[in-house]
């Protein structure tokens, strides 16, 4: 008998993107005894309730106000069965054959209990904007990063009994954390197969509140790990540093600025997280300040060398 599929989409006002999200379901080509597919809308003013009422002969959606995305995500989980679990947001999609690719892996592996494939960054019209950047699974490298893209992750249901459901204190990064926890006790497997689109666009939590996605996640691996990788400290001095769209052109002065403003959060994020300024840190910053002062920085931006050197 085939493993079955239990999709959920978390949604709040994307009336102009859900139907897309579904449409992407659907066309999977299973069967209905194949998959179930829930929509936990969290009390949606705008069309997404029209478009859910135009599709419930192959959906189930409830809509009442919940405490966000990870609480619905929750609930979902709650009302489905099946064996692998997914979640994709109301503003994503799944690309064609990923269901199938998906469950070949599971049933050829069961010893496998999380896949997760490659993605891309999509605009609002679809678009391919990047390729989203998946690694190999290592489970210290994704302490420093997160190079799993969220609709790409297929897990059994097994590890919700074993390790527990998603946090619902979490806003912006109730999916790292998830990885982290599953990954601790298990390893991943990598599926080379671009599975889904990840939108991005300016209103978006990932791009619109971006210094305090990375405020989240820090206080997250702090109480996690004991101590926040210094990858995602530098991470967060760069989304302050550019969080008013800083231009791409400075005279001497405006970068003297913007690298006094890189290294008083850096070391702030460390003391505030980690408690102390580890040395081969403050070498580093250290080092980028004797090349701008001696002008030897390559003939790019000092946002860009920041960015290639910390971040």
């Amino acid at each position: 008998m085939s493993l079955k599929f239990s999709i959920i989409t978390p949604s709040f006002c994307q009336g102009r993107f859900i139907e897309r999200t579904i449409q992407s379901v659907l066309s999977q080509g299973l069967s209905l005894t194949e998959y179930e597919y829930v929509v936990c809308d969290g009390g949606s003013q705008d069309e997404t309730l029209d478009i859910l009422k135009r599709y419930e002969s192959q959906i189930r959606w409830i809509s009442e106000p919940d405490k966000g995305q990870a609480d619905a995500v929750n609930k979902g989980i709650a009302m489905t069965t099946g064996d692998i679990i997914a979640w994709i947001n109301s503003d994503d999609v799944y690309y064609p054959g990923a269901f199938e690719a998906v469950r070949a892996v599971f049933e050829s592996h069961p010893d496998v209990q999380v896949v997760y494939g490659d993605a891309d960054h999509i605009d609002e019209s679809d678009q391919v904007l990047d390729a989203y950047p998946t690694e190999t699974w290592k489970y210290e490298r994704l302490k420093t990063t997160c190079y799993l893209c969220q609709p790409s992750v297929f897990f059994r249901r097994q590890l919700i009994k074993e390790l527990g459901s998603i946090d619902d204190s979490l806003r912006y990064c109730m999916d790292y954390e998830l990885w982290l926890r599953f990954g601790q006790h298990y390893p991943f497997y990598y599926l080379h197969k671009k599975l889904a689109g990840s939108r991005l666009y300016s209103s978006n939590k990932t791009l619109g509140q971006r210094v305090l996605f990375h405020q989240e996640i820090n206080k997250m691996l702090l109480q996690k790990l004991g101590s926040v990788p210094h990858r995602w400290i530098f991470a967060y001095a760069y989304v302050k540093i550019t969080e008013n769209n800083i231009l791409e052109q400075y005279n001497y002065w405006q970068k003297l600025e913007i690298l006094i403003m890189f290294t008083y959060y850096s070391l702030w994020g460390f003391l505030y997280w980690n408690k102390q300024i580890p040395y081969l840190q403050f070498k580093k910053i250290a080092r980028i300040w004797l090349e701008f002062l001696l002008n030897r920085l390559p003939p790019i931006s000092i946002v860009e060398n920041i960015s290639l050197n910390f971040v």
